[in-house]
């Protein structure tokens, strides 16, 4: 099966709690804590960071193309174990990289777990590969009230 098959579209609110799904069906690292507010948060602030593969209407696909007016992030590639192979992940990358030349960024970034092996080897066939000199920097943020 090839990916001509494959529809590239911007998800919204409609389809908030089936990425939720497939998410933890497809994706690595889903413990953080997504919910359904923070997608629709996600959506409602930008309509066309939320990138959906389809294959006659069933999601086979997602990537999170974040523009925050500086930076190109990508977050969330993830395709059903069922399509993999396929040329969707690399269908999404592409079709993230278009939106963010709109906006004129001249690099993207992803966030990539270290041991999802799999995870790399679609990254690097799309030209992607890791930048030793950076590191992320991580503070975990509570809810509750600062003194």
């Amino acid at each position: 099966m090839g990916t001509a098959r494959v529809a590239i579209r911007y998800g919204g609110r409609d389809d908030v709690e089936a990425v939720l799904r497939f998410w933890t069906e497809a994706a690595e690292g889903t413990d953080r804590h997504d919910d359904a507010d923070k997608v629709v948060q996600l959506v409602e602030r930008d309509p066309e960071a939320l990138l959906i593969a389809e294959i006659d209407g069933t999601l086979v696909g997602t990537l999170i193309a974040g523009w925050d007016g500086w930076r190109a992030h990508l977050y969330r590639l993830a395709v059903d174990p069922g399509h993999r192979r396929m040329g969707i992940g690399s269908r999404l990358i592409e079709a993230a990289e278009d939106r963010f030349r709109t906006f004129g960024a001249f690099r993207a970034d992803a966030m990539v777990l270290h041991d999802n092996e799999l995870a790399h080897r679609a990254w690097s066939a799309s030209g992607y590969g890791p930048q030793p000199q950076w590191g992320r920097w991580v503070k975990h943020l509570s809810s509750a009230s600062r003194p």
